[in-house]
């Protein structure tokens, strides 16, 4: 729960009694009424972790006493309440504390552990037999046997069969010992974990060109779309969803998104701001790449010096899990790529965490927040947060917020990708291509749902003209068909839902300060599963910009392959994109941070600074708008699509606030109104 900050100076004279009597009074009620501080501290239980899925049922005993575990004990600092109370703000216009950041260091100092509070977690780690095997400002991770993670923890470990397989897990929830209970944020590592992270993106398109040769059904046999939208008519077709069809947009360039969003306009191309970019592992040829790419299209390259990186191969794990390193290159690509393309004269730092496990990617956060690395942080991936392989481990969580907390407080921003599978529904896993099979309910996804990073979701951009001039935008929501093998029908139709934009109504975190008065409470109180919430909860996405999988974006990589170009999709460019222009709107206020930027975003919300997507079929009461992507002859046969758009599941774009586009798309008046 947020509290609301009250300025510390105030009158000196309050009700006729001076601040030197008052402080005599506050004394003398003190030494009578002991303090909370001076209270003994009780044990603490750690509610979740012992996981959902560790059913009495399944287990099967204990593990033997001599199995080697790994946990890290997440430290809570001196003042866990203070640190979120100065994040709210130092990011709230108005507040007295507004824009006031901290160092670094004077956030250490002032909110992370003591060494007292680390002295007594260690020595109450090793008391219980267990190994010290790292450490650092935000936890302990240590190595022992079973017995002694049980000794230390309070309860036994067990082995649970599970999907016809052995994992482990706490017998019970874990218990904090009373002389440590107020320096530990949680712990992760106690149980079995199955990473679900993955990149937000899906490559769709890999040439374009020209009308050629036609198919017997009047459709060309040679992958053809359109410049702009609605510019080349479908011939001889069959008939989709309206009587005619043109063929999908080519995929965009930068400098065609830069012309939509009023980039060009503003004169902004992030000039003195830094965007780190996160993603797993890290492609071998990502600089000499993103200078080829830029440069094809017209753009400059990296000057000296304005791309580093922060990778060590020797430490990657895991790399059979989540597509390994060349299943994360492309993602890479697009996050760099998109970056330097809105904001070319912004610097980029790319940290690659050493796995696609959460322990990892938060210590790339960690370590740019540690270090202060970077103005914005961008992050094109994320989980959900129930599935059937566990829950996202709330020690986890909490050493999350941690870390977005005191970035807000040193002035930097965190932006996620909201996910590709609309409401993460099973339904919507049933059929979409970039969705995890294992979710149990529609639900809002993680990270990005978390109530200190910006969720950025996605829309389906519609261009006028060949240059990018914006036509409209759509949510990010598209139903496709496939043309049948004779060239005369679509099947099926209405098309089954394929990708989209994610967001919802989260079931397990509060409304925050900057939705209230935004979001509605049709929205807000009503859960993704039908239930009426008990309070306010948080909604998603916070923004959103192009991703469409079929309003693609052009991405250049080699990694070792010959260099190509192809079309990506997803919140993973929306990410990008929002973190450059959240670079751009930097310059604009010469190289001052914005930090943590949704009480910006929804003080602007309703106003000219964002384009309010609607979903444009609904809004005209047609058809949902449609295309023809043509991907041409692939391996002997001609693949075609039909894509209906603006179809998000059970999410809908409507005027005002809405869980698949949040508050709109950024417009030149949004970077306009921080000169």
């Amino acid at each position: 729960m947020t509290r609301t900050v009250q300025p510390r100076s105030r009158r000196g004279r309050i009700a006729g009694a001076t601040v030197a009597s008052l402080a005599l009074a506050v004394g003398t009620l003190a030494a009578a009424v002991p303090s909370q501080a001076a209270a003994k501290p009780a044990a603490r239980t750690l509610a979740r972790t012992h996981p959902a899925w560790a059913k009495a049922s399944a287990d099967r005993g204990s593990l033997p006493a001599s199995t080697k575990l790994t946990a890290r004990v997440y430290l809570a600092g001196q003042d866990p309440a203070g640190l979120a109370a100065y994040a709210q703000a130092v990011s709230t216009e108005g507040s007295a504390q507004y824009g006031a950041f901290l160092t670094a260091a004077q956030v250490q100092q002032r909110f992370g552990a003591s060494a007292q509070q680390i002295a007594a977690v260690r020595s109450w780690l090793t008391g219980a037999g267990l190994t010290i095997t790292a450490a650092n400002a935000h936890y302990i991770e240590v190595s022992g046997s079973a017995s002694a993670h049980a000794k230390a923890f309070g309860t036994g470990i067990h082995q649970y069969s599970v999907g016809g397989k052995l994992r482990h897990a706490p017998a019970a929830d874990a218990v904090v010992p009373s002389q440590v209970s107020s320096a530990v944020l949680g712990i992760s590592g106690l149980s079995t974990v199955t990473p679900k992270v993955k990149p937000s993106s899906v490559r769709v398109r890999t040439s374009a060109g020209g009308a050629g040769s036609k198919s017997g059904g009047g459709i060309s046999n040679d992958a053809t779309c359109s410049d702009y939208w609605g510019q080349k008519k479908v011939d001889g077709g069959p008939v989709g969803y309206t009587t005619n069809t043109t063929y999908d947009e080519c995929s965009f360039a930068p400098s065609q998104l830069r012309q939509a969003y009023g980039i060009n306009a503003s004169g902004l191309t992030g000039k003195g701001a830094t965007v780190a970019i996160v993603d797993a592992y890290a492609s071998s040829t990502m600089l000499a790449d993103a200078n080829q790419f830029a440069t094809a299209h017209g753009d400059k390259a990296f000057r000296s010096g304005q791309y580093t990186e922060i990778v060590n191969q020797a430490n990657w794990n895991s790399e059979d899990l989540c597509g390994g390193p060349e299943g994360w290159a492309g993602e890479e690509a697009l996050d760099v790529e998109m970056v330097h393309g809105l904001a070319p004269d912004a610097n980029v730092v790319y940290v690659g965490a050493d796995s696609c496990n959460d322990q990892d990617l938060l210590s790339s956060l960690t370590t740019i927040v540690d270090k202060h690395l970077a103005d914005v942080v961008s992050n094109s991936w994320g989980e959900i947060m129930h599935s059937t392989t566990g829950d996202v481990d709330p020690g986890l969580i909490a050493a999350y917020e941690q870390v977005f907390q005191q970035g807000a407080i040193e002035g930097i921003g965190f932006n996620f990708s909201a996910g590709d599978c609309g409401d993460s529904s099973p339904a919507a896993a049933a059929t979409g291509v970039n969705c995890d099979p294992s979710t149990t309910r529609a639900q809002a996804n993680w990270p990005d749902s978390s109530s200190w990073v910006t969720s950025v979701g996605g829309t389906a951009l519609g261009t006028e003209d060949k240059k990018g001039s914006y036509g409209f935008e759509t949510d990010m929501g598209t139903l496709r068909s496939v043309l049948s093998a004779d060239g005369a029908s679509w099947s099926p139709l209405p098309g089954y839902f394929y990708f989209g934009g994610g967001g919802g109504t989260s079931e397990d975190f509060a409304q925050p300060w900057y939705q209230k008065g935004t979001v509605p409470r049709s929205l807000s109180g009503t859960l993704m599963t039908g239930a009426k919430a008990a309070s306010a909860r948080r909604v998603t996405p916070d923004v959103s910009m192009n991703g469409d999988l079929y309003t693609s974006v052009l991405v250049g990589m080699s990694d070792g392959a010959p260099y190509s170009e192809g079309g990506y999709g997803g919140t993973s460019v929306s990410a990008p994109e929002f973190s450059a222009v959240q670079a751009d709107a930097i310059q604009a206020r010469h190289g001052r941070p914005i930090g943590f930027a949704n009480p910006a975003l929804y003080s602007r919300s309703g106003s000219k600074a964002f384009n309010d997507v609607v979903d444009q079929a609904a809004a005209h009461g047609k058809a949902p708008l449609n295309a023809v992507a043509d991907f041409g002859v692939i391996d002997g046969a001609l693949r075609v699509r039909l894509i209906g758009f603006g179809e998000d599941t059970t999410l809908n774009a409507v005027k005002g606030y809405d869980s698949a586009t949040g508050v709109g798309s950024p417009t030149r008046y949004y970077l306009d109104s921080f000169k």
